[in-house]
Formats: structure tokens, sequence, C-alpha cells
């Protein structure tokens, strides 16, 4: 028995025994085995707290599998692989993905500075174009196409893309689906519709930042 399975560090009656602790079984198990197989045994985590939750019958059990499935680490590899395959086969379509759960208020506040013409609202999808600034709570200005000079005004574009698609930030899918054509408006997004925890250190917007964009709603499409 032992021969024929070298890995095995105790036999039976050493683990039924007292001088195999808890905690040395479940450090093997975590050493040895296979991610899926620790998921499937509830043994992943601190050792400390699986030691309270385990059973050392659970933990001989799990042992002893391991040994007779033979799935040490290393051997699940071609089951994740697998599950990310079909997940990309069975194409599941965007929408039923985007459904929101009730998150509770809007993270984003719009205050209208210039009115719009309250009839040309954009629908997801449409084309819109933009002149935005956006400032950090400081003031500090971090983004904005707005030309400098008049002159420059005649070469640059505003800014145009679909809305409603994720393209920009939740904030601006959000605030623009409720603002009207020729509308200038005041959006102050929360960090969890904006760049969130991590922020975007290359634009200089710290992690957890609320952000304020002034957005003129220039057309539709």
């Amino acid at each position: 028995m032992m021969a024929a399975d070298p890995e095995r560090a105790w036999s039976d009656e050493q683990l039924k025994s007292e001088e195999i602790p808890k905690r040395e079984l479940i450090t093997f198990i975590q050493e040895n085995a296979a991610h899926s197989f620790l998921s499937e045994h509830k043994l992943l985590g601190n050792i400390k707290n699986v030691a309270k939750t385990a059973k050392k019958e659970q933990l001989i059990e799990a042992y002893n599998q391991l040994f007779e499935s033979k799935r040490f680490k290393g051997t699940d590899v071609d089951a994740v692989t697998e599950k990310v395959q079909a997940a990309k086969i069975s194409d599941i379509p965007k929408e039923i993905k985007m459904e929101p759960v009730d998150e509770g208020p809007p993270k984003f506040t719009k205050t209208i500075l210039k009115k719009g013409d309250k009839t040309n609202f954009p629908k997801k999808g449409d084309t819109v174009s933009c002149w935005y600034t956006g400032t950090l709570e400081d003031g500090t200005v971090f983004d904005s196409n707005i030309p400098a000079t008049a002159k420059k005004k005649k070469q640059t574009k505003p800014l145009s893309f679909k809305v409603g698609m994720g393209r920009v930030i939740r904030g601006w899918d959000e605030g623009l689906l409720v603002m009207s054509k020729g509308e200038t408006a005041r959006l102050e997004i929360e960090a969890e519709w904006a760049y969130g925890r991590k922020g975007l250190p290359d634009s200089k917007i710290p992690p957890n930042a609320k952000l304020i964009f002034e957005v003129e709603l220039v057309s539709i499409d």
C-alpha cells in the first residue's frame, strides 16, 4: 500500500491517533490538492478557520479521497479552461447580464445649467456628441475636450459615442439618458459609477474619487 502511494505522509493508524493534529492534515491537503478538490471539500481558506469547522473524520476522508482520485495540485487546470471555453461558446446575450439588481438610488446627481429642448432625449444605442470638462471635488480638471481658444474650436469635434452601452463610465451612460438635446448639465458621479476603488492613476484620478462633469449634449444621432 505505502510503496504504491509514496505521497501518503501518514498511515491510517497515525491519522486516527492523536499524534497528527487537524492543522497538519489541512496543511498537507491544501499544499497537495487541486483547487477544485479543496473547494468541494470546503477546505479552502485560512487553516485556523478550516480547523474550526472541519471534523477530523472529514479531513481523514478528504485525505484518503485525494489519493484515490489523484486530484493533486495542477490537475484541474484543464477543467478550468474547459469552463472558460464553454462560457464563451454559449453566447449569453449582454442584456441579461446588464439587468441591474435593485441597487438603491442612482450613484449620480444631475443639475441643469442650461436647459435643452426637453423633447429629444437619447435612447440606449444612440450616438451622442458632447463637450465636457471633468474635475475632481477640489476643482482639479483631469479631462476636457473643450478647446481653449475659439480658433481651435473649428478643428476639434465633440466626443461621440453610443450611449447606454458601457463605452463610458456608468455615471455618464445613465446621466446622458436623462439629458435632452442642447442641455448643459453638471453630473456629480459617485466613485462606484466612475472609476471605483482603483481610480485611474494615468489620468490623475485617485481611488474612490467622486467626479464632477460639466457636459453639453450637442447632438443625438
